[in-house]
């Protein structure tokens, strides 16, 4: 690193990325913050600055040997995992400093000698307690997956059958395709009763009894729902999760500082009930403009329906599920708002998001929902949006855990 682009560094204090240390002496008391480090974004530390005011105070041959050791033994031994850090000596105006690097973890959590798990807090660290926390970097190191969890007390008597014989039809399409043809001459998607459905499985000669192939599916675990099935199969998602529905509301002005709405709604149900509403609400909220000068020409919205399938899908695709909060779409005069629970997983950047690259955070619901949903699953929604509506910016909000699409209105 060079000299001018450290004390720039220095020269804009302590945040979440770096902290100051006048020297390292206690490996334990330092692998804390390198643990809190590792389970956030990464970071840097720099030795030979007095974290109170800024100042340089740099260290003597003798003590960057010593305070390398030290980094050494506490990135070695104090954190558990281990981690592999990268130090360097730079000289400021005669005062020689160590930056130390921590990189991001790939096996989160990261814990100290004693067991305790930390975390960055703007430039401080705090210790992470809860158990909504610890999934999360459970998550981020790819040890676990919120969709994957087992819905305690669900059954199969949750399930709403029509959504199950749909997914059915369209996942066995190519299979089956001149019986279900035939079928669908004398029945719609949605016209089966419950006891119908082993009935309509036999017709189509499936060969798997209902229960072990929605086991197999990973859509019920040990004939509990999974959270992926409870989404997209169950008719009581919200009895289960009643935080996972969507917020809709219509500002009379351009903030959230009003005392009245335009229009507003909670929208609850299984993600296909979910979606087709949501549908809704937007296209009765939007402008509607007409094709061409005729008086007898058809209108169409001011911004193209076809984005928002793409970004709505995204959203209730790609949110994080241990964070225990409703997605919610702001409908203002100069623009609208997607606000979805979470950051981008991982070292996923918007730049990346925007040129296709896609890391799965929900497997499960990604490999289930494009049978139910128009989903196509390929990492192209958000550049198929853009296509479409150029007008829409991206904020990767890391201090209120949201990703926020915002459409900009004409």
């Amino acid at each position: 690193m060079e000299s001018l682009e450290l004390l720039e560094i220095i020269q804009k204090g302590e945040n979440s990325y770096v902290q100051f240390k006048r020297r390292v002496k206690d490996a334990h008391s330092i692998s804390q913050e390198m643990s809190a480090f590792a389970n956030y974004k990464g970071g840097t530390i720099i030795i030979g600055v007095e974290d109170k005011t800024g100042e340089l105070n740099g260290l003597t041959f003798a003590e960057i040997n010593e305070n390398n050791k030290t980094l050494s033994n506490a990135a070695s031994d104090n954190v558990k995992p281990s981690l592999f850090i990268h130090t360097e000596q730079v000289t400021i105006n005669n005062h020689t400093l160590i930056v130390a690097k921590i990189p991001e973890g790939i096996n989160k959590p990261y814990k100290d000698k004693k067991g305790a798990i930390w975390l960055k807090n703007g430039s401080d660290k705090r210790r992470v307690t809860s158990n909504e926390e610890l999934a999360r970097l459970l998550q981020d190191s790819k040890n676990i997956y919120a969709d994957e969890q087992i819905i305690i007390n669900s059954s199969i008597n949750d399930i709403d059958y029509h959504n199950v014989k749909y997914f059915i039809l369209q996942s066995n399409r190519n299979d089956f395709e001149d019986i279900i043809n035939k079928i669908e001459t004398e029945i719609t998607p949605y016209s089966l009763k419950k006891h119908e459905l082993d009935n309509f499985l036999e017709r189509i000669k499936f060969n798997q009894p209902i229960v072990k192939l929605l086991n197999n599916l990973r859509i019920l675990a040990n004939n509990e729902f999974t959270l992926a099935g409870l989404l997209l199969f169950s008719d009581k998602t919200q009895y289960y999760r009643p935080m996972f529905t969507i917020d809709c509301v219509t500002f009379p002005e351009n903030t959230t500082s009003v005392n009245t709405y335009s229009d507003t709604e909670n929208l609850t149900g299984n993600y296909y009930d979910i979606f087709e509403a949501t549908m809704n609400f937007v296209k009765r909220n939007l402008k509607k403009i007409p094709s061409n000068k005729g008086f007898n020409s058809n209108a169409k919205t001011e911004i193209p329906l076809e984005v928002f399938e793409e970004l709505i899908i995204n959203a209730l695709i790609h949110r994080n599920y241990f964070i225990n909060s409703t997605i919610k779409i702001f409908i203002f005069p100069n623009r609208i708002e997607i606000i979805s629970p979470g950051v981008l997983p991982n070292s996923l950047t918007i730049e990346n998001i925007l040129s296709g690259i896609a890391i799965q955070r929900n497997p499960n619901l990604h490999s289930l929902a494009k049978y139910i949903l128009p989903y196509k699953g390929y990492g192209s929604g958000i550049k198929r949006a853009i296509n479409l509506y150029p007008e829409i910016e991206f904020e990767n909000n890391l201090s209120k855990e949201q990703f926020v699409a915002t459409i900009k209105r004409r």
